[in-house]
This record gives structure tokens, C-alpha cells and sequence, in this order.
């Protein structure tokens, strides 16, 4: 799952990056206003983290002109500034969440997922579909109770359309938010499918010809 992180200042977006990594998503980064607002206006991310404090146009000056733009993609605000107004400013902005700096990895990891899954209609840390269980925090995978040992593709995979449960996902969006910016093939992210079908059962993942993928919002 792709996100966009924007943050100019290298040592604390070294750390993000290294955070989110391991948590199983793919970062792309921007260092100024210009660029951060480019590339959220042309390329869709699961979500954003901003920071305000930036060069050139400012965060939320970005923000701004996302949602003037109808951009709905959720945006973490990281920032210095800690008054309520200005906290205040950032939300009615159309910030998802405000995050003031310093914090902790553990907290922005949590309220990332947290928007993350309010944008996509869910509400629960742990995702369910019948007897498929994900459990986000924990990064782990189980049907009927039983772990299921995934690779961090297979992961990223199963992840991605729990989001999008219930909602055919087109297969570039599919390679885009699970192979990141590198070129694979459609029959790369068809042997993936595969090796994931044959792990927790055919009946989680469809095929729908032309469209793409779809996983049930439940499965009897």
C-alpha cells in the first residue's frame, strides 16, 4: 500500500520511511510543497503524512489546494506548531488527523492505520472476512484461527484488498500498491495471486475478467 510522505527534513523522514517500511507499505517522498501537491494530485496513495513546516508552498497550503481539488486521500498533518488554533486550522483544512512533532513511531503508525481505515468505511483494527483474519497491528494473516505464513508481497496482496473489500480493484492499482514504482507485469501480480490462493483457499480472491480482483465482503 502506497503512502506519500512529505517532510524536508532528511533525519526525521529517514525515520518515518524506516517505520513505515516495516510496517508493510510502500513510501514515496517529497521534500517541498510542489512536489508533495504534484504528486497527490496525480498519483493515488492509501494515504498521506504532511508535514506543514515545508519549503516553498506550505503543508497546508498543499492540503488546501488537494481538497479544493477534490482529492479525498487521507492526510496525517505532522507539524511543530502545537496551539489548537493552528490545530484547528490544519483540520478544517481537511486534515485527517494532526500529529504534533516530537511523537512517537508507535503512535503515528496507529492513527496512520486508523485514517487509513476510516477512508476506506471500516471502522475495526482487525479486518475480517468470513474466517480470513488480518490483523493489522500484529502484520499477521489467519483463516479459521490458524496462522498463515505470508511473504511481505503476499501481505501486501492480502492487505490492500481487505481495504478495498467488496469493491473490484482494476490490476494496475493492484501492482501500483503492492510492487510500489517498479515495472512488473500483469502476469507477476497473476502468479502472486496465485501463491496466495493456494495459501488461504481460491474462495478470498476473484477474478473478474477485464476489471480485476475482488474480495467478498464475505465468504459462506
Amino acid at each position: 500500500m502506497r503512502i506519500l510522505l512529505v517532510e524536508d527534513d532528511d533525519r526525521i523522514a529517514r525515520d518515518v520511511e524506516r517505520a513505515l517500511l516495516a510496517a508493510g507499505y510502500l513510501v514515496e517522498r517529497a521534500k517541498n510543497g510542489e512536489d508533495a501537491w504534484f504528486l497527490g494530485d496525480t498519483e493515488d496513495y492509501v494515504a498521506v503524512v504532511l508535514d506543514l513546516g515545508l519549503p516553498g508552498m506550505d503543508g497546508l497550503a498543499v492540503l488546501k489546494r488537494w481538497r479544493a481539488g477534490n482529492r479525498t486521500t487521507p492526510v496525517l498533518v505532522l507539524t511543530a506548531r502545537s496551539s489548537w488554533s493552528e490545530k484547528v486550522e490544519g483540520i478544517d483544512a481537511g486534515a485527517d488527523d494532526y500529529l504534533a512533532k516530537p511523537f512517537r513511531m508507535e503512535e503515528l503508525l496507529a492513527r496512520l492505520r486508523s485514517v487509513i481505515r476510516r477512508s476506506a468505511g471500516h471502522a475495526a483494527s482487525v479486518a475480517c472476512v468470513g474466517e480470513l483474519q488480518l490483523d493489522e497491528r500484529a502484520m499477521k494473516v489467519s483463516v479459521g484461527g490458524a496462522p498463515v505464513e505470508l511473504s511481505p508481497l503476499e501481505y501486501r496482496l492480502v492487505a490492500y484488498l481487505m481495504l478495498r473489500r467488496g469493491r473490484v480493484v482494476p490490476q494496475q492499482e493492484l501492482i501500483e500498491n503492492v510492487y510500489g514504482q517498479d515495472e512488473q507485469s500483469s502476469n507477476a501480480i497473476e502468479v502472486l495471486i496465485g501463491r496466495v490462493r493456494r495459501k488461504l483457499g481460491a474462495q478470498w480472491i476473484e477474478t473478474r475478467r477485464g476489471f480485476g480482483y475482488l474480495m467478498p465482503e464475505d465468504v459462506a
